[in-house]
C-alpha cells in the first residue's frame, strides 16, 4: 500500500537515489539537498511516496517570489517531482502531487509555479502562466511554464517575473 508523508532524515539517501534515477542525472538531487539547507525549505512540503516502507517517489515545494514593479508576491515552486523509473506509470506521481497540493493549502502562498509537461500538470489545474502575466526569469517554452492558484482568486491580482533562488541555475 502506498504511503504519502513528509520526509524524515532517514529518507535522505533514498530520496537522492530516486531523484537521480528519475532524471538520469544528479543535478536535481543536488538541488533538493541545496534547498533543504536554505531558508526557502518548508519541511512539511518535502514529501515522499513509500511502497512497503521504501521511498519510490519524491515531491518538493519550496518558497520563491514573483516580482512586479512595486510588489513582491510569495509563491511556491514545485520542483522536483520524481518517481523511481520502475514505479512510473502506476499513478504514484499523480497521488503524490494531489497529496502535496492538498498540503500546500495549509500555507500562506497564493500560487504554485511549475516548469513541466503541460499535459500532466493541466490535469491538476495548472495553467499557462503567461496568460496571467506571470513570466519565467529564463527562456522556456511558454506552455511548459505553468501556475496554479493555491488561494482562490489569487491570480486576479498577482503578476510579474518569477524569481528563483540562484541555486536553481545549476539544474
Amino acid at each position: 500500500m502506498l504511503q504519502l508523508q513528509a520526509e524524515t532524515p532517514d529518507d535522505f539517501t533514498a530520496i537522492r537515489q530516486v531523484v537521480s534515477e528519475a532524471f538520469c542525472q544528479p543535478q536535481e538531487a543536488n538541488l533538493v539537498e541545496t534547498i533543504r539547507h536554505s531558508d526557502n525549505f518548508i519541511p512539511a512540503l518535502s514529501l515522499v511516496a513509500k511502497q512497503e516502507g521504501r521511498v519510490v517517489g519524491y515531491l518538493l515545494f519550496s518558497a520563491i517570489a514573483i516580482v512586479a514593479e512595486t510588489q513582491v508576491y510569495r509563491a511556491l515552486a514545485l520542483a522536483p517531482l520524481a518517481v523511481q523509473p520502475k514505479w512510473q506509470k502506476q499513478g504514484i506521481g499523480t497521488r503524490l502531487l494531489q497529496y502535496g497540493l492538498e498540503r500546500c493549502q495549509n500555507f500562506d502562498y497564493p500560487v504554485v509555479i511549475v516548469l513541466g509537461h503541460p499535459e500532466f500538470y493541466s490535469r491538476f489545474g495548472f495553467q499557462t502562466a503567461s496568460q496571467f502575466k506571470i513570466y519565467p526569469p529564463f527562456e522556456v517554452p511558454d506552455e511548459a511554464f505553468r501556475v496554479r492558484e493555491n488561494q482562490p482568486g489569487s491570480l486576479q491580482f498577482i503578476c510579474g517575473k518569477v524569481q528563483y533562488p540562484r541555486y536553481f541555475e545549476d539544474v
